[in-house]
């Protein structure tokens, strides 16, 4: 069993980074703070009033720094909750991916491990092209993470405004490709691409357009934004 996550599925957090930063940030303004319930027969999660259909991913042994898959867990296997879970198993499967297959991932050899299940909640998201991601304190001893599976939730749309922040954003919670991070986000949201040596562009829904250009580190160098009015532009950082 690996210690730390392994290359490729670093490369997944990268490509999901941009896009799942933005619908987080949607669906924690959609969901209202407070106290929570849940109901894993009925994969149903209420947080103050809001009922959501989830799906349960797994849960986080705090004690042990170790993850278990919702599929793995006797209590669970098999059932109408863990199908989000038994997805990123096939996932897994077919692309080789230890993070996704393992019944209990080890988290301990982390730096940080609660960063790393965080990490490993958020890339699932993202492989799933969930609208968000839920992390609450099941017992004393641990963590359930569930997915929502409810078309209540709305999903964040490509913003001239806000997308220089969102583009820099996701690049900075990941080491690695910037490229990476941009071209994940344009396929979330299917925009049409052209791609140079360094710079990635793509058409935007309203008509507009965006460049990033990228260093020789391949990191983000700028952002344009073209929506017809002045140019939107925005540093690396």
């Amino acid at each position: 069993m690996t210690a730390k996550f392994s290359d490729p599925f670093l490369g997944l957090t990268a490509q999901h980074a941009a896009w799942g930063a933005e619908q987080l940030e949607t669906f924690n303004e959609f969901m209202p703070m407070g106290e929570w319930s849940a109901d894993l027969g009925q994969c149903l999660y209420r947080q103050s009033g809001r009922e959501l259909r989830i799906s349960l991913l797994g849960s986080f042994d705090v004690n042990e720094h170790s993850w278990l898959w919702a599929w793995a867990n006797p209590g669970f296997a098999g059932s109408p909750v863990v199908a989000a879970a038994e997805r990123l198993r096939a996932y897994g499967q077919a692309h080789g991916l230890s993070e996704f297959t393992e019944d209990l991932v080890p988290l301990a050899g982390h730096d940080d491990p609660r960063r790393a299940v965080e990490t490993l909640a958020f890339t699932a998201m993202g492989v799933l092209g969930a609208a968000g991601y839920i992390g609450v304190q099941a017992s004393p001893d641990g963590r359930a993470y569930m997915v929502p599976d409810d078309p209540q939730v709305p999903r964040a749309e490509p913003d001239a405004i806000t997308m220089p922040r969102v583009l820099l954003t996701g690049a900075g919670l990941v080491g690695g490709s910037a490229r990476r991070v941009v071209a994940g986000y344009f396929d979330h949201h299917d925009l049409p691409q052209r791609r140079s040596d360094d710079k990635l562009s793509a058409g935007l829904p309203d008509g507009g357009t965006v460049d990033v250009l990228f260093d020789d580190l391949d990191r983000i160098a700028s952002v344009h934004v073209n929506t017809g009015a002045p140019a939107v532009a925005q540093p690396g950082g």
